[in-house]
């Protein structure tokens, strides 16, 4: 077999197992906040706003797969990277959108660029959670449970009484352990790897993202 041949055929494999997209998206993301050379320099100039939304794009993937449940929660969380996805044409970095709704004092405006960044980064880890959940229990442990305790860690805090009410009510219609693994098309073994890839990526940039806020002394309770 022609070695093109090869390469297209390993692209067709991957494109049907979504899971695996996500988590190679995220390691060449986190590899983006890696200092280069030997210096031990956590200042970087910045992690591009263009190359944060393209990974960030791939993530609508899971919560489609998770159903009706956490149907809210992918229509939020694509219209804030679709947002981003706009504000990259403008600016380069996450830092530049902190900056300037600090200094135009709208961080916390609703559909200004840094809400945007933060409603995106409560998504990245709820998926995050999720995993982490799915993957502490056995096959007699409901995919409900797991995604209850993520959501109510994650993201119920900061959603009113009517979204949690809605989401915890849909968690009923989750999938089964057996139906997740088939519309990712994996196995128990290939799951459990590829969501602890996912989990290992995500976190840095689940901690850049906070620490972005934190220098500029905005508060993570909102």
């Amino acid at each position: 077999m022609e070695e093109e041949d090869m390469i297209e055929d390993e692209t067709r494999v991957n494109n049907n197992k979504p899971l695996l997209i996500i988590t190679e998206a995220f390691e060449d993301l986190a590899d983006l906040l890696k200092p280069i050379g030997d210096e031990d320099d956590e200042s970087i100039d910045g992690l591009r706003l263009d190359a944060f939304c393209s990974a960030c794009t791939h993530v609508s993937v899971l919560f489609n797969c998770l159903g009706f449940a956490f149907k809210f929660a992918e229509m939020e969380y694509l219209s804030k990277v679709r947002d981003l996805e706009e504000a990259s044409k403008t600016f380069d970095t996450l830092e530049n959108i902190l900056d300037l709704d600090v200094e135009k004092e709208t961080v916390k405006t609703q559909g200004s660029n840094s809400r945007n960044l933060r409603r995106v980064r409560l998504g990245l880890d709820l998926i995050r959670a999720i995993f982490e959940q799915f993957l502490l229990t056995d096959e007699c442990y409901s995919l409900k449970d797991a995604a209850t305790k993520a959501y109510t860690q994650v993201c119920a805090p900061f959603h009113s009484w009517a979204v949690r009410t809605a989401v915890y009510a849909g968690m009923y219609t989750l999938p089964t352990r057996e139906q997740l693994l088939l519309r990712l098309n994996e196995t128990d073994h290939s799951v459990e790897k590829n969501m602890r890839r996912y989990m290992e990526a995500s976190m840095p940039i689940v901690e850049y993202i906070d620490k972005l806020y934190i220098d500029r002394n905005i508060k993570l309770d909102w």
